[in-house]
């Protein structure tokens, strides 16, 4: 069996929202607790890579179970937090095979999804969940695509550009889980990026 790794990308600042998503509280908790619960559900080791107000995050967040990763670059964009986080998914004492990346700002993802997505998981793998036929997250990432993943990965795009040019599963989640992320506030409106 598949050592599959969870990777929660909760490093940015938020611009559209007016405040880091991860310190966003939802239905009685951060949102970077509920991404860590739903992952911790499915995946061990959990890896949360933090960025735009770390320190506060890390205080105010419970993260029992999960590794903590800094990016220092989360400014230029997820990408530089995908690098973080697969980064130390290669030093990782033992072996992990694949990594299921989720995004903090997604609270109707289910251990359900990530289960689903997360079956396929092998060395080789790579998949990603639909919804009604849209792409959408987890993608799971085969250990043997990281470094092609963490070399093409740029700005906001993360693996998006490698997953374009490579043969990809995808693996139908409609039910399972809201695909849909959270960009404003209820009732707010989206700045200017």
């Amino acid at each position: 069996m598949s050592t599959v790794a969870g990777l929660v990308l909760a490093a940015g600042g938020g611009r559209r929202y007016g405040m880091p998503k991860a310190l966003v509280e939802y239905g009685g908790s951060l949102l970077v607790e509920r991404a860590v619960r739903t992952a911790r559900a499915v995946c061990d080791p959990v890896l949360v890579v933090l960025g735009a107000r770390a320190v506060d995050v890390w205080q105010a967040a419970d993260l029992t179970g999960a590794t903590v990763l800094a990016n220092r670059d989360w400014e230029t964009g997820m990408a530089s937090s995908l690098r973080t986080g697969l980064d130390g998914l290669r030093g990782w004492p033992g072996r992990v095979d694949a990594a299921l990346v989720t995004l903090v700002d997604m609270p109707g993802m289910t251990p359900a999804a990530l289960a689903r997505v997360a079956d396929g998981a092998a060395p080789d793998a790579l998949a990603v969940a639909t919804y009604d036929g849209v792409r959408g997250h987890p993608v799971l990432l085969g250990r043997d695509h990281w470094a092609g993943v963490a070399a093409t990965a740029t700005g906001d795009e993360g693996a998006r550009g490698y997953l374009a040019a490579h043969a990809v599963t995808e693996v139908d989640c409609t039910g399972l889980a809201d695909p849909v992320d959270l960009d404003v506030p209820p009732g707010g409106v989206a700045s200017a990026p």
